[in-house]
């Protein structure tokens, strides 16, 4: 046989070889290629997407933590004013108290000094009284005198 139409049917066979390849085979080969790029481009778009969505999420968790921080610093802010409010009013209080137990213990000694002015008076009468008689040696009636020694009680 001759070497030409051997390569030429060589050639012939490769070129139908290649047309079924290319007509059957290829479309089922490139629909499968094709398949895989689309499930790539999916996967990446989805990848994609859960980064966007994980930024905003992290931006929404940064932005939740820093309202937290302010309503913490706001709510200890008002907890330490509403100590320095209490610890006013104890001290308010306090003052209140010891300016009433200061009043009450004056008005206690006042009562108690002018008892102890009365009971003094009545003594010094009682007293008066009885040295007058040892004076005059004689017995005094105190009924007549004791009106005396009231005018003399009410100026002392």
């Amino acid at each position: 046989m001759n070497l030409n139409a051997t390569i030429f049917f060589q050639m012939v066979v490769f070129f139908i070889f290649g047309w079924v390849t290319m007509r059957f085979v290829w479309p089922h080969l490139i629909s499968a290629v094709d398949e895989r790029r689309q499930k790539i481009a999916d996967g990446l778009l989805a990848a994609e997407k859960g980064v966007n969505s994980l930024s905003a999420i992290n931006e929404k968790v940064k932005q939740m933590s820093d309202e937290a921080k302010k309503e913490a610093q706001a709510r200890i802010s008002n907890a330490e004013k509403q100590v320095v409010r209490i610890l006013e009013q104890a001290r308010n209080d306090a003052e209140l108290e010891r300016a009433r137990i200061l009043s009450q213990a004056q008005n206690d000694v006042e009562a108690v000094l002018c008892h102890a002015k009365d009971e003094l008076r009545k003594d010094i009468a009682l007293l008066s009284i009885k040295g007058v008689e040892q004076i005059l040696m004689r017995e005094v009636n105190i009924a007549e005198h004791k009106e005396i020694l009231d005018n003399l009680e009410a100026r002392l």
